[in-house]
């Protein structure tokens, strides 16, 4: 008898098991997926007293951007009341004021969003 022929007995005494084809399902791996990993960032964002805010702006990088800035600015620079617009937002501006100095001095090394606490 041929090694890899069984005897008749044996192959009559199998059950016939007739496997049907079920079609083949991509493996999962064990890591996990990006949707789970951007579901618990933002959940732990959540806990530390954050909101997701999504918003649309204007891209600062395109030409059509910086051709209508270009124009925008010569026509506030261009404008009668332009002296007294740019003294407006002087009298405004915040960050480059003494009081912003000042604060800024007292500021801890780190901002307070990561020095791990959840607010000021």
């Amino acid at each position: 008898m041929p090694k890899n022929k069984r005897p008749a007995i044996q192959a009559r005494t199998k059950p016939a098991v007739r496997k049907t084809l079920k079609p083949k399902r991509a493996k999962q791996s064990q890591a996990a997926t990006s949707r789970d990993k951007v579901r618990a960032h933002r959940e732990r964002m959540r806990k530390r007293g954050f909101r997701l805010v999504q918003m649309w702006l204007p891209d600062t990088r395109s030409k059509d951007f910086a051709e209508q800035a270009h124009k925008d600015s010569l026509a506030i620079a261009r404008s009668a009341g332009e002296t007294d617009d740019q003294a407006f937002i002087d009298s405004v501006s915040w960050w480059n004021s003494p009081e912003a100095a000042a604060m800024e001095k007292l500021e801890p090394p780190a901002p307070w969003w990561r020095s791990g606490r959840t607010s000021k």
